[in-house]
């Protein structure tokens, strides 16, 4: 499974991992699927990524369109910016998410997905998380835009760290009494349980691989980035695929590409071909910039250094703490999921996990990625930040971009910040006394 280049021209050729090409030939074809939805009366529902019910959605043979990832899209392609600002156009403040201003300025110019056709209105809008109040807000609005059916699905926070069983009582009552029924009358399908336990089943074999792919970043050199090349990675488990077999097929592939890299003793494929010397190992928080992806990642892999564990990839759920779908407690296993997804932990759950990741990872550092329109990640970083620094005496530091607002992204300052704190990591490794943060 060697690296492939994706080649549009010779200044911008791209080396893509085998599995990198696979996961956006999945992504082209779902967005196929989304399009031709209404010519082949399948009905649309439309969620988000943490807390998605992608298994249950599939009992009523509907199909998944995610929001958050068609903004994502619209970065990668350099065309959200021009929606953001159509949205900011139309009355929108510029400190609202601009994921939101993202999707609602792509509506506004003919709702054009990344394969350059139009995307269907809902059916239905499935709301399955209330950790960001975001959220609730831009289901608000596409409300009024759709004038379909909303589901709201109540997850409490976990202000104390734990999953109580009242928790999921509370949880399933609303499947079965609320969501469950909508569903039915949405889609015209009768609920089967035991359909739900097959999706569930393959949901489980698939973040078996994943969890395994994900802790290969505990190998000298690791053979993954986790940051960086951890978006292709969870690009179908966290959306429309989990639950597939597809989903299956592609973690298996994925799994096979990084035992070669493990045997061969590689590092990770960059999008100029297989990277160099591991110099740092990093843990970041937060998720990354879009727009000018490629020119970010390549400030790290161009300094050696390699990201082995990041929160952000836990955002649609924190498998490698131990969860799976299980199909013996189909709506409980749903419940416990919304429940544990990364953005509806409190902080000192984040921290933990920061710090979990920095032990057992064996990580030089801490870099958080604050992003200026998120204030579901941003709000309390400074105070990780300064607790997991305390907690292992690794150095930490900060820098600040945005979603899919290229307008947020200033190179020059994030390049100076990050080879600042490669010098402090430097420093900690050879000279007495803590770092301090950048």
């Amino acid at each position: 499974m060697k690296p492939t280049s994706s080649k549009s021209s010779p200044a911008t050729d791209v080396i893509k991992d085998a599995s990198m090409v696979k996961q956006k030939e999945m992504m082209a074809a779902h967005y196929e699927r989304l399009s031709n939805a209404k010519d082949n009366d399948d009905k649309v529902a439309s969620t988000f990524v943490p807390g998605n019910l992608n298994e249950l959605l599939m009992c009523f043979d509907l199909v998944n369109n995610l929001p958050e990832v068609n903004a994502i899209q619209s970065g990668l392609r350099r065309v959200s910016g021009s929606y953001v600002m159509e949205a900011e156009k139309s009355g929108h403040s510029e400190d609202v998410c601009t994921y939101v201003k993202s999707d609602l300025g792509m509506m506004a110019k003919g709702n054009i997905g990344p394969n350059g056709r139009e995307l269907p209105s809902p059916d239905v809008l499935m709301l399955s998380y209330t950790g960001c109040f975001t959220f609730m807000k831009w289901f608000e609005l596409l409300r009024e835009q759709y004038k379909c059916e909303t589901i709201f699905l109540q997850t409490p926070y976990l202000a104390d760290g734990k999953i109580t069983s009242n928790m999921i009582q509370y949880m399933v009552k609303q499947f079965k009494e609320d969501v469950i029924p909508k569903l039915e009358k949405v889609s015209g399908v009768k609920f089967d349980i035991d359909r739900l336990r097959e999706y569930l089943k393959k949901s489980a074999k698939a973040e078996d691989d994943l969890v395994y792919i994900l802790q290969s970043g505990k190998s000298k050199p690791s053979p993954i980035d986790a940051y960086f090349g951890g978006i292709y990675y969870i690009g179908p488990i966290f959306g429309a695929f989990r639950g597939t077999d597809d989903a299956i097929d592609y973690y298996r592939f994925l799994r096979e590409e990084v035992d070669q890299r493990l045997a061969a003793g590689l590092g990770p494929v960059t999008p100029d071909g297989p990277m160099g010397e591991e110099k740092y190992r990093l843990v970041v928080e937060g998720p990354p910039n879009y727009t000018n992806f490629r020119q970010f990642w390549k400030m790290f892999y161009d300094e050696g250094a390699v990201v082995v564990a990041s929160s952000y990839t836990k955002v649609g759920g924190t498998y490698d703490f131990g969860f799976r779908h299980d199909p013996d407690r189909p709506l409980e296993t749903l419940a416990e999921y919304c429940l544990g997804v990364y953005t509806n932990r409190s902080l000192p759950m984040r921290i933990d996990m920061l710090v979990n990741y920095m032990n057992e990872y064996e990580a030089d550092g801490l870099l958080i990625n604050s992003i200026k329109s998120c204030n579901s990640f941003s709000a309390g970083q400074l105070l990780m930040m300064r607790e997991v620094e305390k907690r292992t005496g690794k150095p930490a530091a900060f820098v600040e971009t945005d979603l899919v607002d290229p307008r947020y992204f200033s190179a020059a300052n994030v390049k100076n910040r990050l080879e600042s704190y490669f010098q402090m990591v430097d420093q900690k490794r050879t000279g007495p006394g803590r770092g301090v943060a950048a």
